[in-house]
């Protein structure tokens, strides 16, 4: 009977150590590839496009100009789409991605719940882009400027672009009346969602694609947000 408890008790500490193990690893592997470099030959040009990263504490998004010679989102981000139309002038869109059940049930901290914040960060499933109209963004505690060229700002552009689910008419597919505010819409959006891919590796892709110095893996708002301070 002894023996039976012992290996009881051996086997359940070997299920605790394997339960902290998983998350461990994940966020050493987090901080370990978050500090390792793509595109590090990445030098600010003189003359480009000026886009913002920005951040809220936990989610990041991309802020860009609404209208450029290279991009213009108008026909993807319409004024009607907003419950104020007139935000519809801003000169500026901030883009993130996200999961859908996160994103359409959380819209306050007061809303965040365990099981939320467990889809937020190690969940799967459909996404949305979550598209903020700005007006003259400025450089500040939760937003960092970043300078890169025009053909880096195509191919930031296109990545973001086609991430943009479009109905059988070519149009984006906004989830009407879902907004946090007057100036916010959701869209439907193409990849899925995992703790792979979250909302800020999302980003940190986006940003390498366009030859960014970004981290290898960028999981966490802060894998973002130290490289750019």
């Amino acid at each position: 009977m002894r023996v039976s408890w012992r290996r009881a008790l051996v086997w359940a500490l070997r299920g605790v150590a394997g339960i902290v193990a998983i998350p461990l690893t994940y966020f050493i592997l987090a901080l370990f590839l978050g500090t390792v470099p793509a595109n590090v030959a990445f030098r600010p040009p003189a003359e480009g496009v000026d886009i913002f990263v920005q951040s809220n504490g936990v989610h990041t998004w991309i802020v860009m100009p609404k209208l450029n010679q290279d991009m213009d989102w108008r026909p993807l981000v319409l004024p009607a789409h907003l419950k104020d139309p007139r935000w519809g002038a801003a000169d500026h869109v901030a883009i993130g991605y996200g999961n859908r059940e996160f994103y359409l049930n959380t819209p306050t901290w007061g809303d965040l719940t365990a099981r939320r914040a467990f889809a937020a960060f190690f969940g799967d499933g459909p996404t949305l882009l979550h598209v903020v109209h700005v007006d003259h963004p400025r450089a500040d505690e939760w937003t960092r400027p970043i300078r890169i060229s025009h053909a880096q700002y195509q191919r930031l552009a296109g990545f973001i672009q086609r991430r943009f689910r479009l109905d059988r008419g070519g149009r984006p597919m906004p989830v009407l009346g879902r907004g946090y505010a007057d100036n916010d819409m959701f869209y439907e959006a193409n990849g899925g969602y995992s703790f792979i891919l979250t909302c800020n590796e999302w980003t940190g892709r986006a940003l390498r694609q366009a030859g960014v110095r970004m981290g290898l893996w960028t999981p966490f708002e802060q894998s973002i947000m130290w490289r750019l301070d």
